[in-house]
């Protein structure tokens, strides 16, 4: 049996800097920040005008998911900070909070240039809606219906970053949601797209290819192959005929499909950072807030991210 490889993280000082540096109040607000705080935005149609700018109700929001704290207890926390930064400024009720996600946009940050050559994995979790507890089920059983929302991920195998996420309902399966995925990567930077079995069609290697990718996707246990009127299908039948004659082992490790792993982490990390849950309660919302999760989650791979080597 062979022996399993061990990895140690070896910059644990800036590590630790990063990890600590994700608390701090002023990832979120800097000096600048008076100056676009309040919307100056004068659109000329009826309705009330925007008071706040759309940056202000992000900066409410982020701190609300980061620190875990509901709407109205986040307006309070903003109000107090500003009164010890003895800065003129108001923070937005929290009812405003709420409607303005709704159409709220949110861009992902990414670290420095895009890569020309970059190795995509995708994959999907489940986000909790509704449901009682884990512990309130196995011990007195289930009274409500649980309910779930989908996320979908394309995570950049070489910095962790999200690169394109989307919030489905939970009956959309993986591979109709791919194409979609892609279309918010830019043209030209991707030369990989891996994912697991579930992606096994022909319109995910079509939307691969499209974007200048090569597809890797393990073909089913049924797999068969078929005729190649396309590129797409002369790709998918490449990856079955390496399958039948060298064996799956052998495709996983040509085509380094192992690193389709991170993209678990990535969930693991998105998890455990800011929750399994959404607490939106309309589908525009909950994207919104997604969207803003993934925004984080990039922020904080920015600050620092462990190295690690062989042990």
């Amino acid at each position: 049996m062979a022996k399993k490889k061990k990895y140690r993280i070896r910059n644990w000082k800036d590590y630790n800097k990063a990890l600590v540096h994700r608390g701090s109040l002023t990832l979120w607000f800097d000096e600048n920040i008076s100056e676009s705080w309040y919307s100056s935005d004068i659109t000329g149609t009826r309705g009330r005008p925007k008071l706040y700018s759309d940056l202000a109700i992000e900066c409410c929001l982020s701190i609300k998911t980061v620190f875990h704290l509901p709407l109205r207890a986040t307006e309070g926390f903003i109000n107090s900070l500003f009164e010890l930064l003895k800065l003129p400024l108001s923070s937005p009720d929290y009812s405003s909070m709420s409607k303005r996600q709704q159409n709220l946009s949110v861009q992902l940050p990414r670290s420095g240039c895009p890569s020309k050559n970059m190795h995509l994995v995708v994959d999907s979790t489940g986000l909790k809606l509704f449901g009682e507890g884990e512990w309130k089920v196995r011990t007195h059983g289930k009274d409500k219906k649980r309910s779930w929302l989908k996320l979908h991920l394309a995570i950049n195998e070489g910095n962790h970053d999200i690169e394109a996420c989307i919030l489905t309902a939970d009956n959309v399966h993986d591979a109709e949601v791919l194409p979609n995925l892609l279309d918010q990567i830019d043209e030209g930077i991707l030369s990989q797209v891996t994912a697991d079995g579930a992606y096994d069609t022909h319109d995910c290697y079509a939307s691969a290819l499209k974007k200048g990718a090569t597809p890797c996707f393990p073909p089913r246990v049924n797999a068969s192959r078929h005729r190649p009127d396309d590129e797409a299908w002369k790709a998918r039948n490449h990856a079955v005929s390496h399958v039948i004659y060298k064996g799956l082992k052998n495709w996983k490790k040509k085509t380094n499909y192992h690193r389709r792993s991170l993209a678990e982490t990535a969930m693991f990390r998105f998890k455990t950072l800011l929750g399994n849950r959404v607490s939106a309660r309309t589908m525009e919302r909950q994207a919104s807030e997604v969207a803003l999760k993934c925004k984080i989650i990039n922020i904080f791979n920015q600050l620092g991210m462990p190295m690690t080597e062989l042990s």
